[in-house]
């Protein structure tokens, strides 16, 4: 339920200022005779008035500061006094204004005795007392002191809430008391007030609801509710959001007096949930104890929490949850959230059970699942998935988001109120991973949010062995979220109701505002960080106290039967059924023989492949298009579509280059980039490219976002222009980062095969931030999980001068992830370039062309599986003028070059030819002009990788052969211990019997990618130029 948004009354300054023009002369005769005494009274009791005099009067929606500062507090404080004294002294709209403002209402009624229902306590018996200003001024300063009690509970009260369910810990890790809370009667003296005020009735403010119907309640009574509210088992940090409705949202669900009741039907349901969790645990310590499991015992309450934010959320409307989470009680969700299975996930303890042939596999405590079922609680059909991750705690957070926000895309949900994201964190990881805040930092992005996403942190109070004191310079592991705006909710996790409460009110704040919120489970972990691990070396104090801690199911189910819910029958024969559940399972789990990983795939890609999850073919069909096609792009993509567009001045001149190009069936390299992009589209293929300032591109070359010159943010993207049918083109700047945006990327592709995702990183080498994404999910994610990939990285790469981190995308880490065999020929057949690729892991390519950038993008989406491919791509190529390509090499027909040979002088009589230079991308143009230059075009025949891996052993052994005098050489721009040479060496020699041998030429070994100095690269490039064609080179040398 939304809160009434005529609750809170919106100030309008433009009255304030003419009442307080007309009422001037009244205020400062007023002035002269209540301020002194005011400033008098303030400083006495240390109570800080202007501040929070009245703010909930006078504070705008949205803004973060109040009106009443400075000047205007003191001026609104004045007339404030003179209308209590006498309503008559100021203007009528200042009288209408403070009696319709819920403050005090001055007239008879305050001299008579009042009731709850008036303005005050009483303050005056009889209409024959006078009031005096010290009287008015007592009445205001402690409705003002009651007021900022209020919001010291509403700001702090987290601070000492009884948090740890062991009652050792300060989950804030501050043994502190705010001074501003009273905790005891002596405090109450910092606001002026004293215990003779407890029972006094005060008016209470809009910005809280403790009183519930009650609009006034006595000084005892606010304070109990307020102790209750925010100092028991429920944390709230919320206050410090800029938004006021958001706040009120939050404080009318949990200040209300009676929410928090459960009906006896919730409490056995609830109590249910727990037997599982907790006996699922105790059955697999009883089966399996010298096994690892990384159980959740000690918050057995995660599986409620996770259950009811579930419940909630379909009950608003979600029908598909993606969730993420560690190692951690990742079996426990799976058996008892996600419902897998019980004997799938049993026989995983089977050290007998055999590994399919699919891949390498992951332990049991890694895996994924994608489950379709219905909900037990909203009876609607729901997807759940659980998706797989390493033991890199928090690195599968972004892949979820980019999942959950592709799922929102093809399903057409631009609100997030069908598809919803759950992650799970440890505290120590959730704190102390940087990943967390990158994802944070995506959350409100257009083009990455997922509308909200509900965290839930299981604070088990230590890292490993690290005591939370060393772990994190924050007061909460959760507080990284203040970034963002979330509210946290900390809660005792051996409060289940508390928990469930909590976690329902979670979920409709994700429904009602589309933002993340954080629920954090204080708990402990019973066990050490897996169950063989003894947690007594480190923290002994904490596990004496572990070790006599009841657990949470004896609790609850304890007061259950106290209260008459349920007999302790009734709950023994809850847990039977659930044991007998595990042991038929169990039994079960003993006919499996094989484990077969196919059956925790987390993202299915139902059509795709064959039933038995084969392609449905070992073919590629050519990647060729019309020239029609062409140039219809090619008119496009140097035009803007929209009519009216004012376009900068510079990119005028681009898109009539592009023009001419395309007139003359030239392309460069973004307009080759157009054409595959354009033509996917076409064909229904949805086309998203990621990464920071992928828009214009980082070398200014590819502009497919165009911005007017006269109006703010609107914008032309000529590429959702091409066909009226056709997919749709997203192109989005992302946020600077690269190990978030690249896992949301690859969340984004593993949902649908028929998408072309491409992340670009600004320079290659930034790539290496991102290692944790590229090492345990692209390159191995297949091998672990089963899990099919398509995405594409691009990434910019080239030694032009640049230094060491703008010149080297490290392809040499690639190549030494592939998992071909370097010293065995492959067996040829029909089918070898396409099984080639179905048997990799991963594709990298460096093109030389434009036109072969075209056909391995076009490739990408028209092979029969998806691989990851990694694109070396160029920078100075970009504008090169040889580095151009004609339609002819990119109409119907053509495909993808895995080589390209020499076609020149060389090729013509290659039995003359003394050298052949093996090389890849732009190194190429510099040893054709050097050929030139030296005029040994019959002498150097030069033939080009544009796949590096799969490495083309068939074309490059007829090239051998063809020229059975050349000596061979590999030649490149990068260091020896930097690039391709390590991979390409060992697969030349295997190529060539180990009969030939196979020289380097390129630059010598180094720690650094590059050198800054701009003379140096030069000497460095002249002297591989010069060994190159030194045809004595390697006279007298052997291998």
């Amino acid at each position: 339920m939304r809160p009434n948004p005529n609750r809170a009354r919106k100030f309008q300054p433009e009255r304030l200022y003419i009442a307080g023009k007309t009422a001037m002369n009244h205020l400062r005769t007023l002035t002269a005779k209540f301020k002194p005494q005011t400033v008098k009274r303030l400083t006495q009791h240390n109570v800080a008035m202007r501040p929070v005099l009245l703010s909930r009067l006078y504070s705008i929606p949205g803004a973060s500061e109040h009106f009443l500062n400075g000047s205007n507090s003191n001026y609104l404080e004045e007339m404030y006094y003179a209308w209590l004294a006498n309503p008559k002294s100021v203007h009528k709209s200042w009288d209408k204004f403070f009696r319709t403002s819920n403050v005090i209402v001055p007239s008879d009624s305050l001299l008579d005795s009042l009731s709850p229902s008036g303005s005050l306590p009483a303050v005056a018996h009889s209409k024959s007392r006078t009031v005096t200003p010290a009287k008015v001024e007592k009445i205001v300063e402690d409705h003002l002191a009651v007021q900022s009690l209020i919001r010291a509970y509403q700001t702090r009260g987290h601070h000492v809430a009884q948090l740890d369910p062991l009652g050792i810990l300060h989950a804030d890790l501050d043994s502190g008391i705010p001074f501003d809370l009273v905790t005891s009667m002596d405090k109450l003296g910092f606001y002026g007030l004293h215990e003779s005020d407890l029972d006094k009735v005060f008016r209470l403010p809009t910005t809280t609801f403790i009183g519930g119907n009650e609009p006034a309640i006595s000084l005892r009574e606010i304070l109990k509710r307020l102790e209750k509210t925010y100092c028991r088992h429920i944390g709230l940090e919320f206050m410090f959001i800029n938004d006021v409705d958001q706040c009120q949202w939050i404080r009318q669900r949990f200040e209300t007096p009676g929410l928090l009741k459960f009906t006896n039907k919730e409490k056995r349901k609830l109590l249910a949930r727990l037997v599982r969790s907790t006996r699922f645990e105790e059955f697999l310590a009883r089966k399996w104890s010298s096994e690892k499991r990384f159980g959740v015992e000690g918050c057995e309450v995660l599986i409620p929490a996770l259950k009811t934010i579930i419940d909630v959320s379909i009950s608003e409307g979600v029908d598909n949850v993606i969730m993420g989470m560690p190692h951690r009680g990742r079996l426990n969700v799976l058996a008892n959230v996600i419902r897998k299975d019980l004997e799938q996930i049993f026989c995983q303890f089977d050290p007998k059970l055999e590994a399919s042939e699919e891949g390498s596999g992951d332990v049991k405590y890694h895996l994924g699942v994608y489950q379709e079922r219905i909900n037990r609680t909203t009876n609607k059909h729901i997807t759940m998935s659980l998706m797989a991750n390493p033991s890199h705690l928090e690195a599968v957070n972004p892949v979820v988001q980019g999942k959950t926000k592709a799922v929102q895309f093809y399903c057409g949900d631009t609100t997030g109120q069908k598809v919803m994201s759950i992650l799970v964190h440890g505290d120590a990881a959730f704190a102390g991973q940087g990943i967390v805040y990158e994802t944070f930092h995506l959350s409100d992005l257009p083009s990455y949010t997922t509308h909200g996403t509900i965290h839930v942190v299981v604070n088990n109070q230590i890292g490993f062995t690290t005591d939370p004191r060393m772990a994190r310079s924050s007061p909460y592991p959760t507080d990284v979220a203040r970034v963002v705006n979330a509210p946290i909710f900390h809660v005792n996790s051996d409060d289940p109701e508390a928990v469930t409460y909590v976690c329902k009110v979670a979920a409709e704040w994700r429904s009602t505002y589309n933002k993340d919120v954080i629920i954090d489970l204080v708990c402990y972990r019973k066990r050490g960080h897996n169950e063989m691990d003894e947690p007594m070396f480190t923290q002994p104090l904490m596990y004496k106290q572990i070790q006599q801690q009841v657990p949470v199911l004896k609790k609850y189910a304890d007061k259950l039967i106290s209260e008459g819910v349920l007999t302790l029958q009734e709950y023994e024969e809850e847990i039977a059924v659930y044991d007998r559940i595990c042991e038929e399972a169990y039994t079960r789990a003993k006919d499996e023989k094989i484990h077969q990983i196919k059956e925790w795939l987390d993202s299915p890609w139902l059509g795709f492949f064959t039933q038995s999850g084969e392609p449905k073919s070992m073919t590629c069909a050519p990647t060729g298009l019309s020239v029609e096609i062409l140039q219809h792009i090619g008119n496009v993509a140097s035009s803007v579509p929209i009519e009216g567009f004012t376009i900068h001045g510079g990119l005028s001149r681009v898109l009539r280059g592009r023009a001419e190009m395309a007139k003359n069936q030239i392309v460069d390299w973004s307009l080759a980039e157009y054409m595959a992009f354009g033509s996917l589209l076409k064909e229904g293929i949805h086309v998203r490219l990621s990464g920071q300032d992928v828009e214009r591109g980082t070398f200014s070359h590819r502009h497919h976002v165009l911005h007017d010159q006269d109006i703010d943010k609107k914008t032309c993207v000529p590429m959702n222009h091409l066909w009226s049918d056709q997919a749709p083109y997203t192109v989005c700047n992302s946020s600077l980062s690269e190990f978030g945006v690249l896992g949301f990327e690859l969340g984004f592709a593993m949902t649908n095969p028929n998408a072309l995702v491409c992340w670009e990183a600004q320079f290659g080498d930034f790539n290496n931030t991102a290692q944790c994404i590229l090492d345990q999910f692209i390159s191995s994610g297949q091998s672990k999980w089963v899990r099919n990939n398509g995405i594409v990285l691009l990434l910019p790469h080239g030694m032009e001068g640049m230094g060491p981190e703008h010149s080297s995308a490290r392809p040499e880490r690639f190549l030494q992830m592939c998992i071909e065999d370097s010293d065995v020929y492959p067996k040829y057949t029909e089918e070898f370039e396409v099984r080639q690729l179905f048997e990799c892991n991963w594709i990298i390519v460096n093109c030389s062309t434009p036109a072969s950038y075209f056909h391995v993008l076009r490739r990408q989406i028209l092979l029969p599986f998806r691989k990851p491919l990694i694109i070396l791509t160029p920078k100075s190529l970009l504008r090169h003028p040889e580095a151009k390509s004609h339609f002819d090499e990119m109409k119907t027909g053509t495909t993808f070059q895995r080589i390209i040979p020499d076609e020149g002088l060389a090729a013509q009589n290659p039995n003359h030819v003394k050298r052949l230079i093996f090389c890849t991308g732009k190194v190429y143009y510099e040893l054709a002009k050097e050929r030139i230059n030296r005029k040994m075009e019959k002498e150097v025949a030069i033939i080009r990788l544009e796949q590096i891996s799969p490495f083309p052993f068939d074309l490059l052994k007829m090239e051998i052969d063809k020229y059975p005098n050349a000596e061979l050489t590999w030649c490149q721009e990068e260091h020896k211990n930097i690039g391709y040479f390590d991979y390409v060496r060992p697969r030349f020699r295997v190529t060539v019997q180990f009969k030939r041998p196979v020289w380097y030429v390129g630059r010598d070994s180094s720690p650094a990618p590059a050198t800054g100095n701009k003379n140096t690269h030069l000497t460095e490039l002249q002297g591989l130029l010069d060994t190159s064609f030194n045809l004595q080179a390697f006279e007298g040398m052997t291998v």
